[in-house]
């Protein structure tokens, strides 16, 4: 009967351990899957930003180029003016 009892006993210990065991496992899978989303999101935001970077860029160089064609209009009407003047 003693032998029973601490036969039970061993194996409730056991089930305890192995119960521990497989909730560790889970919460570091869990932390894994967590931190694999963070590290996913983290690369779309970057990817974002970069991507808002670029079109800022284009569109300064678009005013650039506006800019530059405005002025080279002002220059030929300026030299017309002259030529006509001169």
């Amino acid at each position: 009967m003693e032998e029973k009892k601490k036969k039970e006993e061993e194996e409730e210990e056991e089930e305890e351990e192995e119960g521990e065991e497989n909730k560790e496992k889970k919460e570091g899978e869990e932390e894994k899957e967590k931190k694999g989303e963070d590290k996913k999101k983290e690369e779309e935001e970057e990817e974002e930003e970069k991507k808002k970077k670029e079109e800022e860029g284009e569109e300064e160089k678009k005013e650039k180029k506006e800019e530059e064609k405005k002025e080279e209009g002002e220059e030929k009407k300026t030299k017309e003016k002259n030529n006509k003047i001169g």
